[in-house]
């Protein structure tokens, strides 16, 4: 399934968080704490989006929309909602 974004609104695929600390401790899945990076899918039509497909993103952590595609956790987020763009 193909999913466009409207307006200033941008498709993500979240990272999934580290599930193991530096020192090697495995940290459960109900202390994980909600993702805050992610990788642009689409965009949407506002000339005004400043990222594009592909771009590793930092969003703001309760922000966007979660949606299940094919059994995946996408987000679609405000062009607002994105906090910065990863190297």
């Amino acid at each position: 399934m193909k999913i466009k974004p409207l307006g200033e609104r941008v498709l993500v695929k979240m990272v999934e968080a580290e599930a193991k600390t530096a020192g090697g401790i495995l940290i459960p899945q109900t202390a994980q704490e909600k993702t805050q990076e992610g990788i642009v899918l689409a965009v949407g039509t506002d000339e005004e989006i400043k990222v594009k497909v592909k771009d590793r993103v930092i969003y703001d952590k309760y922000a966007g929309s979660t949606i299940k595609v094919e059994g995946e956790e996408q987000l679609i987020l405000k062009m607002d909602d994105i906090l910065a763009v990863i190297g």
